[in-house]
């Protein structure tokens, strides 16, 4: 009989995975990956693997672009036949494997997720095409492609406020009930514990309720001048700021009295998954500067 989360964790307070409830899985990312487009990535989140690439911002066709004030993103998601753990065949139309209306889903969500993200009204009557492949999938699929569209449109130079960073989380035991009736229950003598659960795996996501979070971490104005009267009320301005959701996705039942553990559980993973986008683009861009300053002129001093 397989192991389950419900039971194991109660025990030990490590998940399937020996991860801790507030720990992510190892992320690995990489951007400029395909020469050919204008910017693209490769990221995993465990056994998850997306790539992505970014075409344009390029001239649009009449039809896509009628009544819209900026540029419009179209988003291509194509999930590989062995992504997942039961391989599918391909469609009769060669366009990959995978299940359609799940791919159809994807796309929409991260077509409404950038499209009021990225400062569109700079390009106007222009596309951005965005093609994701999902080469793996071994739970928080949303979240992976959020990630990696981030740092492809960056690799892009596509204007941002911020780094747009998603996250799973979910809740172990019986999150339907309750608060106050799930903390005094108790199954075979054992109190069960219910534990918001950071970056949710594939066998986590089948047994217990998750939902998907996004949010970004806008610039500050430098260009108005700052008192030091108001230096307090700045720094408190910013935290609320960046602890603002900017996306909430969640397709199974949670009690409302979880809520607000979930999202304050979600934030932090997000802000870890950005702290590590952002090593990665300061790693790349620092490549990019010793690889001009090496290919440079050199002057002569006279």
């Amino acid at each position: 009989m397989p192991l389950d989360t419900s039971t194991t964790y109660r025990l030990t307070r490590l998940r399937l995975d020996g991860r801790r409830w507030n720990e992510l899985r190892l992320l690995q990312a990489q951007i400029s990956t395909n020469p050919a487009s204008s910017g693209s990535s490769y990221l995993s989140m465990g056994n998850t693997a997306v790539l992505c690439t970014v075409h344009g911002p390029a001239e649009g066709k009449r039809s896509e672009t009628a009544g819209a004030a900026g540029a419009v993103i179209n988003v291509v998601v194509n999930l590989a036949g062995f992504a997942n753990v039961d391989r599918k065949k391909k469609s009769a139309t060669g366009s990959g494997g995978g299940d359609r209306q799940a791919t159809t889903e994807l796309a929409n969500s991260l077509r409404d997720a950038f499209q009021p993200h990225i400062h569109a009204h700079l390009y106007p009557r222009s596309t951005i095409t965005v093609h994701v492949s999902v080469l793996s999938s071994d739970g928080s699929l949303l979240a992976a492609c959020l990630n990696a569209c981030t740092l492809a449109l960056v690799d892009a130079g596509i204007p941002m406020p911020g780094l747009l960073c998603a996250c799973t989380v979910g809740m172990s035991g019986r999150a339907s009930t309750p608060a106050v009736t799930a903390e005094s229950a108790q199954i075979g003598g054992i109190k069960e514990s219910l534990d918001p659960l950071l970056d949710i795996s594939a066998p986590e996501e089948v047994e217990l309720p998750y939902m998907t979070v996004a949010n970004t971490n806008p610039m500050p104005d430098i260009t108005v001048p700052k008192d030091e009267e108001d230096e307090e009320d700045d720094e408190y301005d910013a935290e609320n700021e960046n602890q603002m959701l900017s996306i909430v996705h969640m397709d199974s039942g949670v009690h409302v009295s979880y809520l607000e553990t979930m999202f304050a559980v979600g934030i932090d993973g997000c802000k870890q998954t950005r702290e590590i986008l952002n090593g990665v683009l300061k790693a790349a861009g620092k490549r990019v500067l010793m690889g001009e300053a090496a290919s440079g002129p050199d002057y002569d001093d006279e």
